[in-house]
């Protein structure tokens, strides 16, 4: 009978842990497919890793080509001496190309076209070779985002730095709705604008509350730009950002640090990333997610 127990026992365990280490190796298989997908959007044709440069236009007409004698200059392989040029105005720009350059856009070579209008929400992405761009509006600036899809740095880029993937950092966490239906959110180029938040997102760490103000970018996930003591020395200085599911009916989702992805401004100089929220800069380590990347 005593032996009988001890095969029960044996048994009944040998069970709960393979349960637990299939869930745990389940849970490292997700993490790591989400790795893998996160380098392949990175290096991805609209990615940020193959961005090559970031142009900020005058009122009027800006010339662009690889000659110094442009308003705008890119000097890449291949690119004509006088690719065309942007006309600037109220609230348009203007797309006038050379009549020696190519440019297409989606595979129909255009000479003259809207690049850019303030009532819409999209901008048209031109083509040239390996190289594509579209305008860009942030407050009173517009610019000129460029991309190279032969740019050395899509080579260079071949993993992400992360800490190990652990489970006690995907956190069961509750949505708050706020009143106020926006928060000011400021980038690395000192502009400061209103940003849609629903709410926060509230979770506990070792029986104490926490709480991130998340941003509303669409149909999709609620999105957190946050900070923590780990931006001194291992994860990038200016903080990171994260994706939470919206909550269920219950107000109820997960907040999974080990999915903190680094912002677009730690792979390029070419973006114009936002910052955390004084709010939502976190007094503790947050040893989860993406590291520093060189």
């Amino acid at each position: 009978m005593q032996l009988n127990r001890q095969i029960i026992c044996v048994f009944v365990f040998s069970v709960l842990f393979s349960s637990v280490s299939a869930q745990g190796i389940s849970y490292k298989d997700e993490i790591a497919a989400w790795d893998k997908k996160r380098l392949a959007s990175l290096k991805s044709e609209n990615g940020w890793v193959n961005l090559a440069g970031l142009f900020w236009l005058k009122p009027g007409e800006n010339t662009f080509g690889s000659d110094a004698s442009n308003q705008v200059v890119y000097t890449g392989t291949g690119f004509p001496e006088k690719a065309g040029k942007f006309i600037v105005g109220e609230k348009e720009v203007k797309w006038i190309s050379n009549t020696s350059s190519k440019v297409s856009i989606k595979g129909n070579i255009v000479t003259e076209t809207v690049a850019f209008h303030i009532d819409s929400a999209r901008a048209p992405q031109f083509s040239l070779g390996s190289y594509r761009w579209n305008i860009i509006k942030r407050e009173d600036k517009i610019g000129v985002r460029f991309r190279d899809l032969n740019s050395a740095a899509l080579n260079a880029l071949t993993h992400i730095s992360k800490y190990d993937a652990d489970v006690k950092w995907k956190i069961k966490a509750v949505f708050e709705p706020t009143l106020f239906k926006t928060i000011p959110i400021t980038n690395v180029l000192g502009q400061t604008t209103q940003q849609a938040s629903p709410g926060r997102i509230v979770f506990e760490i070792a029986g104490k509350s926490y709480k991130l103000d998340a941003l509303d970018e669409g149909p999709g996930d609620l999105f957190v730009i946050f900070g923590d003591d780990t931006n001194q020395d291992e994860t990038y200085p200016s903080g990171r950002f994260i994706y939470v599911p919206r909550p269920d009916a219950k107000g109820v989702t997960y907040i999974d640090f080990n999915k903190s992805e680094n912002p677009p401004c730690a792979f390029t100089s070419f973006a114009t990333c936002p910052l955390p929220p004084r709010q939502n800069i976190l007094p503790f380590r947050i040893d989860a997610g993406e590291k520093k990347t060189h």
